[in-house]
């Protein structure tokens, strides 16, 4: 094998090593900001809680529904941080690092893409160039 071919296989490697480093930042990333979107969501439903369930529906549900109509206090209590209302105050703090975040992950998914036409650059330039190296990596006696 000819040491080009061998420095290009080895950079493909690394590429595709760097895509799938990128690939997993970016799943971590996307799963912090749901996080976040989730938090804010629940902060600002939590501010401004419905009224009971049934209050109003005076007859109009079969009977059997009411075995499972949830008290409200339990309901209130599952929507709660560690017995704590979240702080509306919070939501800008929650709202920043979102954004933060969003940057971030522009950033990583700009990477991604450049790798990954970088890769598909070289590949339909040298097809063949995707099975060089291969041999050194699964045995690399």
């Amino acid at each position: 094998m000819s040491s080009t071919a061998r420095t290009d296989s080895v950079a493909l490697y690394d590429l595709r090593r760097s895509r799938t480093a990128l690939r997993a930042e970016s799943a971590r990333v996307e799963h912090w900001r749901r996080l976040l979107r989730a938090r804010i969501d629940l902060t600002i439903a939590t501010a401004a809680l419905p009224g009971r369930l049934g209050e109003n529906a005076g007859g109009t549900l079969p009977p059997a529904s009411m075995r499972d109509l949830r008290d409200h206090l339990e309901l209130v209590t599952a929507l709660q941080d560690s017995g704590a209302p979240p702080e509306l105050g919070s939501l800008g703090a929650l709202r920043e690092l979102d954004h933060r975040l969003a940057s971030y992950e522009a950033t990583v998914s700009e990477a991604l893409g450049g790798a990954t036409d970088e890769l598909i650059r070289r590949l339909a330039m040298d097809p063949s160039a995707s099975l060089h190296g291969l041999l050194e990596i699964l045995d690399p006696r």
